[in-house]
């Protein structure tokens, strides 16, 4: 479903083996939030998504692991940034910008999608799925 519909908005767009769901599941567990369904089955499409130019539609389960870790746990983002464990980055602008889900109370209640600007800590809504974060990294609207 997902690599079909990227193809079909971008011959350009690249993909990888899928993920395994073990993989996921450890993933949750480190994080401590299920992922929403739409983010697991592209996952089990393919462990990662890349548009033209190599653009990082959707990072890999690994990167999408140590990347919240990350921005979790560094002692010197607290002193920059309001906290990050309700957010569930998955992909990056290439500009420092990242692309998230919302979390709370530990769970992902919704699908709407949240941008993190890296240079003001603002959290803006940008899109109400993956279907459309997709369309809009690739330049197109769903008819």
């Amino acid at each position: 479903m997902w690599i079909e519909l990227l193809t079909g908005l971008d011959l350009a767009c690249k993909f990888t083996a899928p993920a395994t769901t073990d993989r996921i599941a450890e993933a949750e567990r480190a994080l401590k939030v299920s992922f929403p369904e739409e983010l697991k089955t592209a996952l089990l499409e393919s462990n990662g998504m890349l548009g033209r130019y190599d653009l990082g539609l959707l990072w890999n389960v690994d990167r999408i692991r140590h990347e919240n870790l990350t921005f979790r746990t560094t002692s010197m983002f607290k002193d920059l940034y309001m906290p990050f464990d309700h957010l569930l980055f998955f992909a990056d602008a290439g500009n420092g910008d990242q692309f998230a889900y919302p979390v709370l109370n530990g769970k992902i209640r919704r699908d709407d999608i949240f941008v993190w600007n890296h240079e003001d800590d603002s959290r803006s809504w940008l899109v109400p799925n993956l279907r459309t974060y997709f369309e809009w990294c690739l330049g197109t609207q769903s008819e």
